[in-house]
């Protein structure tokens, strides 16, 4: 089953337990089966149940039951992002509707042919945003920067049984050396999207004021974002209802070599999408230490 605790995305394993759910028993029983699934985790992932009640009782300030449900729920739609990547990413777009918000940024840097970097978060189901941009351009690439060479086993696994994939991994190497590849990526007009919620322990980081409370985030995406000379996007993919997704893309506002004005742009646009769907914020640790 799918890695609920601590992260927040499924691994192999899972994906092929949803892919032989999906396949076999449909869309809507698979989300009904879900409901017992995320009862599992609601009764017994007691690290993830702690933190999360924190975000929703302390952050969110919600009352204690509404915090309690708010459990639930959370592992619920997180399932739903599950089952719904897949049953889009193999062929099945047509069940869904979408919503395009900003999307004329993203068009705009890639008719520039400049490249450009998009910086998300751990919300929504952003893996599914590559078939938003289905309409940009035939040659339209991503590449998902990750440490979790899971990833890439899972993105070529659902090759396996889907429609083929514009979107590819980029690791993070200990010696810097992809730097050099996203330099490459950004030259070659392709955009590279990377996360900016998830501090990794002894990495630098920079502290600030997110829902209330000081946290740490990582330096990297947003030192990284405001060097190099490429338009730099805010991209996140939101569930408003069972089958209807919905993009938003925003163009950072930031002077050039200033991570710390980004970042605050970066939680400034973040927190507003977090109230507005605060079940499907997928940060299953200790954020807020």
């Amino acid at each position: 089953m799918a890695k609920w605790e601590g992260a927040s995305r499924g691994n192999l394993l899972g994906y092929k337990i949803f892919v032989f759910s999906v396949r076999k028993i449909g869309l809507n029983f698979s989300y009904f089966l879900l409901i017992f699934v995320a009862l599992y985790y609601f009764l017994f992932a007691w690290k993830s149940n702690k933190t999360t009640y924190y975000y929703f009782r302390k952050r969110l300030e919600f009352s204690a039951f509404k915090s309690v449900i708010g459990l639930y729920k959370s592992y619920y739609v997180f399932g739903q992002t599950l089952i719904d990547r897949i049953l889009i990413s193999s062929g099945k777009r047509d069940r869904f509707t979408y919503e395009f918000d900003g999307i004329e940024n993203i068009k705009e840097a890639y008719k520039n042919q400049e490249g450009a970097i998009m910086i998300s978060a751990h919300i929504g189901n952003f893996e599914v945003s590559e078939y938003f941009f289905e309409d940009i351009g035939e040659n339209f690439v991503t590449n998902i920067v990750t440490t979790d060479l899971e990833r890439q086993k899972i993105k070529e696994y659902i090759e396996k049984l889907s429609i083929k994939s514009n979107m590819k991994y980029l690791l993070i190497k200990e010696d810097m050396s992809h730097i050099f590849t996203f330099k490459n990526a950004l030259d070659n007009n392709e955009f590279i999207c990377m996360t900016g919620d998830r501090y990794m322990e002894k990495a630098k980081f920079i502290e600030k004021e997110f829902l209330g409370e000081k946290a740490k985030f990582p330096r990297g995406p947003f030192l990284l974002s405001s060097r190099f000379k490429v338009p730099v996007l805010f991209v996140y993919v939101l569930k408003d209802s069972a089958t209807h997704y919905h993009l938003y893309a925003r163009k950072a506002e930031f002077k050039a070599r200033d991570e710390e004005g980004l970042l605050e742009n970066y939680l400034e646009i973040t927190e507003k999408l977090v109230r507005k769907y605060p079940y499907q914020w997928f940060n299953y640790f200790d954020f807020w230490s």
